[in-house]
């Protein structure tokens, strides 16, 4: 893949993890007030994923592949917690369709090994 086209791709994904990090926090936020626990400490621990992931590919690091494969395994979690919910919490669904986005662009670069 030339140069532009993984910068390109790379960029696709950092608004993914962006957008996942965002929701997130949002749904964790509504998570404690409605004393849903579990689902709000996946949101964290995905957010924190998502946050170390977009960090990773902003600066290009070679290990960026290992940030994604974590990224994509919390944001699959974390999107089936929060899928148990979503027909009753506009949070919760707004979370699961960002993790899901997110999972599946980096699962593109999930397999990229470092140097």
């Amino acid at each position: 893949m030339a140069e532009n086209a993984v910068k390109a791709d790379l960029a696709a994904c950092i608004e993914a993890c962006e957008e996942a990090l965002h929701e997130c926090q949002h749904c964790a936020a509504e998570c404690i007030k409605e004393g849903m626990t579990e689902c709000a400490l996946l949101d964290l621990d995905c957010a924190d994923a998502c946050a170390a992931a977009l960090n990773a590919m902003a600066r290009e690091s070679v290990h960026h592949g290992d940030f994604c494969a974590l990224c994509a395994h919390l944001c699959e979690v974390c999107a089936a917690e929060c899928e148990k919910h979503a027909d009753e919490h506009g949070h919760c669904r707004r979370c699961a369709e960002a993790c899901r986005r997110c999972a599946a662009e980096c699962k593109k670069h999930a397999t990229v090994a470092h140097a």
